[in-house]
């Protein structure tokens, strides 16, 4: 039993449909990780390596993480960057057959790197669905003068249609700064207006808003309710998200 927890909003309990949280491991260790899970892992849905960052570690470290955030009711993933090298180097085959091997449930489709035609990333998605993995896929150009070629009504199209190539959540790109980046202007402040027109034409349940910084969770929080799904957050930032989430820090205290 937690402390004080008659003074809490409830919160669903996993394997959650909302209000899911992806949290960015830029390379813990496998004891911190550990013990970041022990205190906080109850508040965590998806676990993403980010970027290229298994690359750099070894195997059997990568084995163990995985293995533990799983037995945390976690489903760790490879970042979109590891794909996109795979895609590159048209290693795609390989590349699945070693996120099998060191325990990946599932893996992170996107194209924010590198150019690739719209119906082959819709067919990557096709095939990792048929190679047995969930996909996340990220929609968004981590350029910020390549993301702005895409317009919102291109952006939506594209989530539409790696919905139903089998994405199980289109994550909205805003990268780990969170600024001046798709639904994020210079300063990091939310473009509340496409916001609402993403909203108005796709399936806000199936969106995982990229929000690396608390004010722009807070920002989400207040508009869509502590059941929005935030992703990109910071392993440093599970439990102040969580108490976001719950009303119990002031800038959502008594907002919920």
């Amino acid at each position: 039993m937690k402390s004080f927890e008659f003074l809490s909003k409830k919160r669903e309990e996993k394997p959650r449909n909302c209000g899911i949280t992806m949290v960015l491991d830029k390379g813990l260790g496998l004891e911190t990780a550990s013990s970041l899970m022990d205190i906080s892992g109850e508040y965590v849905d998806y676990l993403k390596f980010g970027w290229g960052t298994s690359i750099v570690h070894e195997q059997e470290i990568i084995k163990a993480k995985v293995k533990m955030y799983k037995e945390h009711d976690i489903t760790p993933y490879t970042g979109g960057t590891l794909f996109e090298l795979a895609y590159m180097n048209d290693k795609l085959e390989q590349f699945f057959d070693e996120a099998h091997m060191l325990g990946f449930p599932a893996i992170e489709v996107s194209d924010g790197s590198t150019n690739i035609a719209h119906d082959k990333k819709v067919e990557c998605i096709e095939m990792a669905k048929d190679n047995g993995f969930e996909v996340l896929s990220e929609v968004g150009k981590k350029d910020p003068n390549l993301d702005k070629e895409l317009s919102l009504d291109e952006r939506i199209q594209y989530m539409q249609e790696e919905l139903d190539a089998g994405s199980s959540l289109i994550i909205v790109e805003a990268r780990e700064g969170g600024k001046n980046i798709g639904i994020f202007d210079e300063a990091g402040k939310a473009k509340e207006d496409e916001i609402d027109y993403i909203l108005d034409n796709f399936d806000s349940n199936k969106i995982l808003w990229e929000a690396p910084n608390k004010d722009q969770q807070v920002f989400f929080i207040l508009k869509l309710g502590n059941t929005v799904n935030l992703g990109n957050v910071s392993s440093d930032d599970i439990t102040s998200l969580e108490t976001l989430r719950r009303g119990l820090r002031g800038d959502t205290l008594g907002k919920i």
